[in-house]
């Protein structure tokens, strides 16, 4: 059976790891490009609530393609977060996120303790504000190296969406931030893996360097302004709308 390590020995167990390693802690500030890649045949296959044939006749749609990539960002200081869609191309062909017209950044701030989303949701925009509640994370006891920094994992289960998520956060850039949904631990968030391998989101590089206007969030957006409780439950509503009709729940929803 698998351990799991109470939030309040983490400080002990940093400790431990910076003499091991002769890393030195100190709060981070700048950018992080994230890898994201969707591999839409385990997507599928976790949707169990339809049948063979229609996942396959669904991943016919796709051809015989079933991994697609892009890249995102997110900028960080030890107060605040912001994540954001990138305009770069992660593979040869992609046009990145240029061409699209979809409102997306999440925002947090670490010191008020508030958040403020932009999402467009099944061609709405909404504009979430609300105080900050973290995942309830269960911390695991592995380690492994992420993009040059020692991390420790930690799990996730999403009841809703059906999603067991396993991170790895940085142990010497304690700062609650992480790319999408995924924020609160005692480390920034550097790899994401959602139902093994369905969604996976791996921190390729890190530009540590002072941060100004890239934490901004747009000075003039509409949107309907409402709060997290309120966004949980258009997203479950949406979920229960496509189980009735027997489709995927992710089509027109972040995974």
């Amino acid at each position: 059976m698998r351990k799991y390590i109470p939030v309040y020995t983490i400080a002990f167990i940093v400790l431990l790891s910076f003499q091991a390693t002769g890393l030195k802690a100190q709060k981070p500030e700048g950018t992080i490009r994230y890898l994201r890649t969707q591999n839409w045949a385990k997507m599928m296959a976790s949707v169990d609530y339809i049948s063979k044939q229609q996942r396959e006749r669904s991943m016919y749609m796709w051809g015989t393609r079933s991994e697609w990539k892009t890249y995102t960002h997110l900028h960080l200081n030890a107060d605040e977060s912001k994540y954001e869609n990138s305009e770069e191309e992660a593979e040869p062909g992609s046009e990145g996120w240029s061409n699209r017209k979809e409102t997306f950044f999440m925002k947090r701030n670490f010191k008020d303790n508030t958040l403020y989303d932009g999402i467009t949701l099944l061609g709405k925009t909404y504009l979430i504000h609300d105080s900050i509640v973290p995942p309830k994370w269960k911390i695991m006891n592995d380690m492994k190296e992420v993009a040059g920094h020692i991390c420790m994992n930690a799990s996730l289960n999403d009841t809703l969406r059906k999603q067991n998520t396993i991170v790895w956060f940085a142990l010497d850039m304690p700062v609650s931030a992480g790319p999408d949904r995924f924020f609160g631990l005692p480390g920034v968030i550097l790899e994401v893996d959602v139902n093994n391998g369905a969604l996976i989101l791996t921190a390729d590089k890190i530009d540590l360097a002072p941060v100004t206007t890239e934490l901004d969030v747009p000075a003039k957006i509409k949107g309907k302004k409402i709060t997290m409780t309120e966004y949980d439950k258009l997203i479950e509503n949406q979920i229960k709308e496509r189980k009735a009709a027997e489709e995927p729940w992710f089509w027109g929803i972040s995974y």
